[in-house]
């Protein structure tokens, strides 16, 4: 790989900066574009003098992204949301934008495309989300012939937003809610086997067109993850289950904020389950074998100073 040239759209972010750790120790030369590139400045301390690039690009501007494909072998687009704002929507990032890279990396007789998508994506869900990611699956497809997409299910890792909310939840919180029962399961992917796959797909032309769908070796219930941050942060907090309809009124009521921590989209997202389909290519095919849960979290979430307190 030491003679290829990578771009990476979104490779300042959580994906995107493991992605781009993974391929500076194949030797590859990386462009990485983003919006803000003053912002992704500490990227280039990662790589050797020269091997590190930061360009400005909108995936809504095609010009930009046309730049920022122009002489690449590979190119990546780890760019996504989980909330809409400031016309961010994700009709913008998941489709359009995500055309528009793929159309553009097309132009530039691009080798190869990786599009990261995530678990469940589906043009026909009543989600937003995961509707947005469906269609963003079908333009890109139609756009770039033989992209390889890779679907994975929640990431977990240092610096990530999803077990560092929990434990931030659990160290304050006196009693944490549960989304209906705590039922609805899960299969978080840590992100660097995420970064991997991209590694590996990229280095195997036989995968070429095809769909993977990562997640971690195991499944777990909402309320078994909260429990095993509540151990890890030696807490004891009572879970109690909150009713599907009161935080449907819940996000309907916070949707006049301008941030507001909590929509209606999300909630939508926990009514259902987010686990690796049966049929599905999985990183065991790609030749990783999921790293556990259980075996990363201590590295990044501690226990609290006084693990007997209440």
């Amino acid at each position: 790989m030491a003679f290829k040239h990578v771009t990476v759209f979104g490779g300042s972010g959580f994906l995107g900066r493991q992605i781009v750790k993974s391929l500076l120790v194949e030797g590859v030369n990386i462009r990485v574009a983003v919006r803000h590139p003053e912002r992704a400045s500490f990227l280039k301390r990662m790589g050797r003098e020269g091997q590190i690039e930061l360009v400005r690009a909108n995936v809504w501007e095609e010009s930009t992204v046309a730049r920022a494909v122009k002489k690449s072998t590979w190119v990546i687009n780890t760019i996504g949301h989980y909330v809409e704002k400031s016309g961010a929507t994700f009709d913008a990032i998941h489709g359009q934008g995500a055309h528009n890279v793929a159309r553009q990396a097309g132009n530039a007789s691009v080798e190869r495309l990786v599009h990261i998508s995530g678990v469940g994506a589906d043009s026909d869900s009543d989600s937003a989300y995961v509707r947005a990611r469906g269609i963003g699956e079908d333009l890109v497809k139609g756009a770039f012939q033989g992209v390889t997409v890779l679907r994975p299910s929640v990431l977990f890792g240092p610096d990530d937003s999803f077990f560092n909310t929990l434990a931030g939840l659990a160290r304050q919180a006196p009693a944490l809610p549960l989304f209906g029962m705590g039922r609805t399961k899960l299969q978080p992917v840590f992100v660097g086997n995420v970064a991997e796959a991209c590694v590996r797909v990229l280095a195997d032309p036989s995968t070429q067109g095809r769909v993977y769908e990562l997640g971690g070796p195991r499944i777990y219930t909402y309320k078994a993850l909260m429990k095993l941050v509540l151990d890890q942060v030696g807490k004891r907090r009572a879970l109690f289950p909150v009713p599907f309809f009161v935080w449907d009124t819940l996000a309907a009521l916070l949707s006049v904020l301008a941030n507001p921590p909590l929509t209606r989209d999300q909630v939508k997202l926990m009514k259902s389950d987010n686990v690796v389909g049966e049929a599905a290519l999985t990183l065991e095919d790609l030749g990783i074998d999921p790293t556990p849960v259980e075996e990363v979290l201590p590295t990044y979430i501690h226990r609290s100073s006084n693990p007997s307190a209440a």
